[in-house]
């Protein structure tokens, strides 16, 4: 049985989505579960959020010969020639809390997806192995660290387009939560993302029923929509600032037509369903946390959260334990309602 995957997406950048992973992730393992991040955006912030310069300089290293999957790229590269996939050598950040590193080389392997997308509706059978192994390459990854690792959740964090990178990782997602900022941009990016997966998700299905005997497990490619969570929410006595408020507004019916593909008459604009959370800026404390590589709600004294900086701490931790516990009434629906009961 596979671990399932939840991705967070947006095809317009800027939104907060790494720095909402990276929290997560230790929200999680805070709260006792054991997860995985997968850093799948070749631009690999998520990576440079969680480890110091000098373990990035030696993962990524081009003088230095390749020492096994020490990085997402460094574990699929095989691939490219005629190997296979490498075991991930994960990065421990926690006892609960563990890192597939990404890397900038990712990059070139985008036209490597391209091609085994368009060789898995091929006629030969005997052919198919080679690209569905390519097309999987992220998940098998991601599975086999979880594995590992006796994970319950794989965390992804991809970046803001929708290339063949992405469509890889979420052919291999299980859940999708999208980011959004109250803005155009993030709006017209929901509008887009929508038709995205669905059209993702059909034609992986064609893709699976094609190869009729696969030699090797495959993602069922399920990208189930999970809810939004806006960020960066500006507020002024608990309200949306006026700049924004029109943006807000406009998002629930948004997601539900375009994500959902319902009627967009019925959503709400006050407490949406579909909203896992409104995340507010965390202005200065954000620097502050990205400087000592820590979750802003583990940020100290000794850090410099000293005076009001004390109370915002107090508030992430009780905005991010709420949204986790959100998050994960939608991955484990029986298990929550049976810890409710208890």
């Amino acid at each position: 049985m596979s671990v399932p995957v939840l991705t967070f997406f947006n095809n317009k950048g800027g939104v907060g989505k790494t720095s909402l992973v990276f929290h997560l992730a230790w929200m999680f393992a805070e709260m006792g579960k054991r997860v995985v991040a997968v850093d799948l955006d070749p631009q690999a912030n998520l990576t440079s959020a969680f480890l110091p310069e000098e373990t990035l300089e030696e993962l990524w290293d081009p003088q230095e010969p390749p020492k096994g999957g020490t990085t997402i790229f460094r574990c699929i590269q095989p691939l490219t020639k005629v190997g296979d996939i490498q075991q991930p050598m994960v990065q421990s950040v926690h006892p609960r809390l563990h890192l597939v590193p990404g890397d900038l080389a990712l990059a070139g392997f985008e036209d490597q997806l391209s091609g085994a997308w368009t060789d898995a509706m091929g006629s030969t059978q005997d052919n198919l192995f080679r690209p569905f192994r390519l097309l999987t390459s992220f998940w098998q990854v991601a599975q086999m660290a979880a594995r590992e690792h006796d994970a319950d959740l794989i965390l992804a964090d991809v970046g803001p387009n929708l290339g063949a990178i992405n469509r890889s990782a979420l052919i291999g997602s299980d859940h999708v939560v999208i980011p959004l900022a109250a803005d155009l941009f993030s709006l017209q990016g929901l509008r887009n993302l929508g038709p995205t997966l669905v059209a993702w998700r059909s034609d992986w299905k064609k893709r699976t029923s094609n190869w009729e005997k696969p030699d090797f497990s495959l993602p069922e490619g399920k990208m189930q929509p999970q809810g939004y969570i806006l960020m960066q929410h500006m507020e002024r006595l608990s309200r949306p600032v006026k700049a924004y408020k029109k943006w807000v507004d406009r998002i629930p019916g948004t997601y539900r037509e375009s994500v959902l593909g319902q009627s967009s008459a019925f959503a709400f604009k006050g407490n949406d369903g579909n909203c896992l959370a409104r995340l507010k800026h965390y202005r200065s404390l954000v620097p502050m946390a990205q400087e000592v590589r820590k979750p802003i709600f583990h940020l100290s004294s000794a850090d410099g959260a000293i005076g009001s900086h004390s109370q915002a701490v107090r508030d992430a931790w009780s905005d991010f334990k709420a949204l986790a516990v959100k998050v994960e009434e939608r991955i484990w629906p029986i298990q929550s309602s049976i810890s409710d009961m208890r």
